[in-house]
Order: structure tokens, then sequence, then C-alpha cells
């Protein structure tokens, strides 16, 4: 899939040449060293201390250093093209991503709840798949097949609403507030103390386990 930067050259019917290759790559750098290296030069030899000077005098350096080292093209033809009447430019050059439409006629885009109103194609946009075009502005514009879908924006939800309401009562719910007191002390003896109990001689738990308990013998 594409980049934003690759659709719009698809768009445009542009066919990218990409640096592939060491010489081609080779003379990119050299461009950057160029306007790193030897421009910054420039300017200090020509006494530029300031935002408004540099402007001024970048026309001046693109002047003289194409005068130096421009080379005459192949084909004296130019190579740009007009640009397309069919195309608008806000349509090529934005954000677009791809969302699909909830039961309620709704699609959320990075945090917005963007509702699509019904037309005369089309009554309900539910489950179909649309493009969000992310405007250079911020502004957003759904399209359906290349065609601009009349939006607004949506009602909140229901838990937004609950959320609102409930801010709304919040002062009204506030509970009194507490006057502090003073805890009692609480002793820790216990105000009717029980007395301990204590097991007789002949409890079954002071008796062995191995002894076996006496009997009284009757004569015969």
């Amino acid at each position: 899939m594409p980049t934003q930067f690759g659709r719009v050259l698809q768009e445009l019917g542009i066919r990218p040449i990409y640096a592939l290759s060491p010489q081609a790559k080779g003379r990119v750098e050299r461009l950057w060293g160029t306007l790193q290296d030897r421009l910054v030069a420039e300017l200090r030899l020509a006494g530029v201390q300031t935002l408004a000077e540099a402007n001024q005098f970048l026309p001046i350096f693109v002047g003289q250093f194409n005068a130096r080292f421009a080379v005459p093209p192949a084909e004296a033809q130019p190579a740009w093209r007009a640009w397309p009447t069919n195309l608008q430019p806000e349509r090529v050059f934005c954000f677009k991503y791809e969302r699909v439409v909830h039961a309620d006629n709704t699609v959320r885009f990075s945090g917005s709840h963007i509702q699509l109103l019904p037309s005369a194609e089309r009554l309900s946009w539910a489950r179909a798949r649309v493009a969000v075009h992310e405007q250079l502005d911020g502004g957003l514009a759904v399209f359906y097949r290349g065609q601009l879908v009349g939006t607004q924006a949506a009602p909140p939800d229901a838990p937004t609403l609950r959320a609102r309401d409930f801010d709304r009562l919040r002062p009204a719910m506030a509970p009194e507030p507490r006057v502090p007191t003073t805890s009692p002390v609480v002793s820790s003896t216990p105000t009717n103390p029980r007395a301990a109990w204590k097991p007789g001689p002949n409890h079954p738990w002071k008796r062995s386990m191995l002894t076996p308990p006496r009997t009284k013998s009757h004569d015969s």
C-alpha cells in the first residue's frame, strides 16, 4: 500500500524514479553538501546576519551556482505538464483514510464523531466504505466513490449524555460537610470482666488417651 506521498504521485500520474544506484545517491549527497557547507560559507562572506537578508541573498546564490555548475538538458522541451482540469488540488493534496460507516450512519476519526446525511441516491450509509479526507487546514470531508457526502457533527452518545447530566447535577447532590468530632476513648479493659474458666480434675480433657476410664465394681 503506498504512502500518502506515493498516493499523491499516483493521482497526478507521476512515476517516481528511485535513487537505487550509488551514482544517483552520490548526486543527492553532493547537493546536500553544497547546501550545508558552501551556502553557509557564502552567507558568512556576504555578511548575512538576519533571516530577511538570507532570503534576499538566496536568489543571488542560486543564480551564481547554476551559472557555474548547470548542464544544458539533453532535451530542450519542458518536462512539466499542465494541471489536469478534472482534479481539484484540495482533493489531492490531503491525507486520506478509509473508514467503515457504523450502523447509526456515523464514522469516527481522530476523536471526531461525524454524522453522514442521507442523499437522493442513498438514504443509509451503514457498512459502506468511505474515504475521510483530512485537509491541510484541519478540515474533514467524507467521500463515497469520489462523491462528496453531506456531513455534520454527530450528536453525543448515551455515555457522554449521562456523564454531562451527572456533572450538571453534581452540585445539588454534593453531601453536606461533616463537622469533625472527637472520637471517644475506648478502654482496652472490659467493664464487666468474666472469670477465667478452668476445667475440673475429672474433665475428659485431663484424661490420658492411653489410660481407660475407671469403673465401679459390683459384688456378685
